[in-house]
């Protein structure tokens, strides 16, 4: 497994709702290096989990490109992008039971997760390096029900690794987990970016699950709002030019401020509301 980067560019998504056009994203613009670990955090509603779904290939946008790795997702065929969620991407969905079959063990569901790989004449890992990889090799032939949830939530891991993704996709993957295994899963993403350099994404609305990875990128009104990287916040200029401001800085500059941006004397840029605009 090697990480592969990922590139958005004006990425637009639009959905229909109740006779309505409702724009999901509003022109996306992320890069993400191969192997990085990142979190798209934001509110329900915000985009994250349909940008989520663009990337692994179970939408296609409206506008926009999309590249990950050497594919651009947005021209693909259909059979072309079945063949690029079969071995290149992984995807993790909400509810650890969506991922697995439970009528066989982690090992015969991560077996199961392989035959299209390998019918597509791919190299995939082992079964039981993938469970030892989640910590779960003890448990490996165990019946899915005598697991825990954290070891459940693991075994969707494990499957969506079985056939060595260069990027892993998890939409909330550590929802309605205690706080013992939510740190365990996260520990075990971390563990499998470090061993082998897999490019991870995931989807939260935790800020404590999303402070667990080195970069963040908050999803807001369907746009890049912002991002952390080593704790440290920042606001992202949009390719329009446009500037999202964090939350706090939206109360001294609520909509409609009249707000003049200028350079001071040591060459930093400054933005001031005029007094009485409004």
């Amino acid at each position: 497994m090697t990480g592969v980067p990922v590139r958005t560019q004006g990425l637009v998504h639009i959905y229909r709702a109740e006779g309505h056009d409702v724009a999901a994203l509003s022109g996306v613009d992320l890069t993400v290096a191969a192997g990085e670990r990142i979190a798209l955090l934001g509110p329900s509603g915000a985009g994250k989990s349909t940008l989520l779904s663009l990337f692994g290939g179970l939408l296609q946008p409206s506008a926009g490109r999309i590249h990950v790795g050497e594919h651009e997702l947005s021209a693909m065929s259909e059979a072309e992008i079945d063949g690029f969620r079969a071995g290149e991407v992984g995807i993790v969905l909400q509810g650890a039971a969506r991922n697995h079959m439970p009528w066989l063990s982690a090992h015969g569901n991560v077996d199961f997760a392989q035959r299209a790989a390998r019918r597509g004449g791919r190299e995939v890992p082992d079964a039981d390096e993938v469970l030892d990889l989640v910590g779960l090799a003890e448990v490996a032939h165990e019946p899915l029900g005598h697991l825990a949830p954290g070891q459940l939530q693991l075994a969707a891991l494990a499957v969506a690794l079985a056939s060595g993704p260069g990027l892993l996709l998890g939409d909330e993957p550590t929802s309605q987990l205690d706080h013992e295994a939510r740190d365990r899963v996260l520990a075990t993403l971390a563990h499998v970016g470090d061993t082998l350099g897999t490019t991870i994404i995931v989807v939260t609305h935790d800020p404590e699950v999303a402070a667990a990875f080195p970069r963040t990128v908050t999803i807001r009104d369907g746009r890049v709002g912002g991002e952390g990287r080593s704790g440290e916040e920042y606001a992202v200029v949009a390719a329009d030019g446009s500037l999202p401001l964090p939350p706090p800085a939206m109360e001294a500059f609520p909509p409609g401020t009249l707000v003049r941006v200028h350079e001071d004397e040591g060459g930093q840029w400054r933005l001031t509301a005029e007094e009485g605009a409004g």
